[in-house]
């Protein structure tokens, strides 16, 4: 009896003592961690989605789709931004090849954006609402491609910062999917994480040791981004920047403060939550969430204006047209 006693007693510890190991080693299996660690983030990771950023308004009610609705609403999301279905009499400037937009949606959800719940951004603010209908006057009858009459260096226009290669059109930050090069990658210290956006080859370098922000008076076109570790999550706060960026077409003010965080759900998948918190632009914080999927495949080089005589060219018949009419 006694034996027998003993016996359960070291089976029991034994699987007490085991068990805190096979629990840590499935965590490790679906969370890959560093040698120091921490969740490793490290890789190429896609962002490409057919969800669309707001909730559609045929589909206000659903905050879901159910998977017949998922599959269709992707076929359809793809014959309407099909180039090569154009049949009109205007010039198709790409053919589908050159597009990279994902081929369905990568959520439930019918929208990005998971607050607020209606899954639609904010309204405006009075003063942007004022500030966006200005812009659109003076930009009456110009393409997106080209400068506002008279402002070739200021005013770089709602596609100006891409076409002068200062911002990809979806790195901002914050990143978004859009029509091609949506692909970050993440490098990885104990004290430093490095965001590596494709477009436009841009490389933002987040400080982890607790170091002091920028003075106020120094802005960058990518803001001046801090991290922290809140459990498992990444979070990254960025504020400093120098003007809009290109998320939401230049939507943004110098006073947005943009909260990111990144957080390893498996060893394929990487979430990616953003909080834009602008002011001066929208009623109230919004949030919207991207889950990042693993890329085998490397980076390559995004040579914006190697060889490129487009800016010229823009600019060149901007200045025509500009003497032509006499506002220049």
């Amino acid at each position: 009896m006694n034996c027998r006693m003993i016996a359960c007693s070291l089976i029991v510890a034994a699987l007490v003592t085991l068990a805190p190991a096979g629990a840590g080693a499935q965590t490790e299996d679906a969370v890959p961690r560093t040698a120091w660690g921490a969740p490793d983030l490290q890789g190429v990771w896609d962002f490409r989605s057919l969800t669309p950023m707001e909730r559609p308004e045929e589909l206000a009610e659903n905050e879901r789709f159910s998977p017949e609705q998922a599959a269709e609403f992707a076929a359809e999301t793809i014959r309407q931004r099909s180039r090569d279905n154009d049949t009109s009499d205007r010039v198709v400037p790409y053919n589908d090849f050159w597009f990279d937009e994902g081929t369905a949606v990568t959520t439930e959800r019918t929208s990005l954006i998971v607050d607020p719940p209606d899954g639609r951004i904010p309204p405006l603010t009075e003063e942007a609402r004022r500030r966006q209908e200005a812009a659109a006057e003076a930009r009456r009858g110009v393409s997106s491609h080209e400068p506002t009459p008279g402002g070739f260096v200021e005013d770089l226009g709602p596609g100006g910062l891409q076409v002068r290669c200062i911002l990809g059109f979806n790195s901002g930050p914050p990143m978004a999917p859009s029509a091609y090069n949506n692909n970050v990658q993440v490098f990885q210290t104990e004290d430093t994480v490095v965001l590596f956006a494709e477009m436009n080859h841009n490389a933002r370098i987040v400080p982890l040791d607790g170091r002091g922000r920028l003075e106020d008076s120094v802005r960058l076109w990518t803001g001046d981004s801090r991290g922290r570790w809140d459990g498992d999550t990444l979070v990254v706060e960025t504020t400093n920047f120098l003007r809009e960026t290109n998320f939401q077409r230049g939507a943004t003010t110098p006073g947005l403060t943009l909260i990111e965080r990144f957080t390893r759900v498996d060893a394929d998948t990487l979430q990616y939550d953003v909080t834009v918190d602008d002011a001066a632009v929208w009623t109230r914080p919004w949030t919207y969430s991207v889950p990042m999927q693993r890329n085998p495949e490397p980076l390559y080089e995004y040579a914006c204006h190697e060889g490129n005589y487009g800016l010229h060219n823009i600019l060149a018949g901007a200045a025509v047209a500009a003497a032509e009419d006499g506002s220049q």
